[in-house]
């Protein structure tokens, strides 16, 4: 009887190891996958910004703080004292800052991408999002700030792309 048994049970266990093979070479796939798929993508980006931002991504810093009523945009210089750098990324968000009020995204999908999440709803929705812009020591901000729901999530949605796609050149500082 025991024979019978085994010879039963060793089809089922043997579809099990291959069922569980499969598995683990799928999600390995997957996270190859994902992972050299963000890659190419943020290397792309890359270059896509370097023809709209005229500050040096190497040697600055992308930051995206999402708040409960928007978001805060800052750019700034890795090196303090890099002058040169800190007055194109001032000149470069005070004329970005102009633009999004006037709900002209035109420069971030021509960077990211036409379907750029949450970019629809912020282009729709522009006018009652508050755009305001300022220096930092070291380069500037935007500041977003809305009182609409449908405009707080796809400005979350918006800088959780650009997180995304700005990789090594940001910091996430999204609370997630």
């Amino acid at each position: 009887m025991q024979a019978s048994n085994l010879a039963r049970r060793t089809p089922v266990a043997l579809m099990l190891a291959a069922v569980a093979a499969l598995v683990a070479l799928a999600l390995g796939g997957w996270y190859w996958f994902t992972v050299h798929a963000s890659t190419a993508r943020q290397a792309e980006v890359a270059a896509r910004g370097a023809q709209v931002m005229p500050f040096d991504l190497a040697r600055t810093t992308h930051v995206f703080t999402d708040q409960p009523d928007g978001g805060i945009q800052q750019v700034v210089a890795d090196d303090p004292a890099d002058s040169a750098q800190i007055a194109l990324i001032r000149s470069h968000l005070q004329a970005e800052a102009v633009k999004f009020q006037q709900g002209d995204f035109n420069d971030p999908m021509a960077i990211h991408g036409m379907t750029m999440p949450g970019l629809a709803e912020l282009r729709q929705g522009y006018a009652q999002i508050v755009v305001a812009y300022a220096e930092l020591p070291d380069g500037a901000q935007i500041r977003y700030t809305t009182s609409e729901p449908t405009m707080i999530t796809a400005l979350h949605t918006w800088f959780a792309a650009q997180r995304s796609d700005h990789g090594v050149h940001m910091m996430d500082h999204s609370g997630n």
